[in-house]
């Protein structure tokens, strides 16, 4: 029974790899770093619950699943905040650019404002 339960979770973990394999050159987004750490460990912990009711296989397949789908719904907000967030110091570091040039404009009316 321990054997299948370590084979079980070393398949799990072959899969896994294999997945993140795929991607490429190209990092993970964070999408995707949280439907695979996800399934990881939802494929472990089934395969370990399975294993204790004799079906460590079932088990991890069942617990890949839940685990990729709480996974990416953890790794889309977070990736949703991470773009929220890009956005917004986009936005500061134009108004900084801006606050810049009024301030070199300002400097240049005074400057003209004594000369004449």
């Amino acid at each position: 029974m321990r054997k299948s339960m370590f084979a079980t979770a070393a398949i799990a973990l072959a899969g896994i790899l294999f997945l993140a394999g795929c991607s490429g050159s190209q990092p993970l987004s964070t999408r995707e770093e949280g439907t695979l750490g996800g399934a990881g460990i939802g494929a472990a912990t089934g395969a370990i619950i399975g294993a204790a009711v004799g079906s460590p296989g079932a088990g991890a397949a069942i617990g890949a699943g839940i685990g990729g789908l709480g996974g990416f719904a953890v790794g889309n907000a977070m990736q949703n905040q991470e773009t929220q967030q890009n956005q917004t110091q986009a936005q500061i570091q134009q108004q900084q650019q801006e606050l810049e040039q009024q301030r070199q404009q300002i400097q240049q009316l005074k400057q003209q404002n004594e000369t004449e």
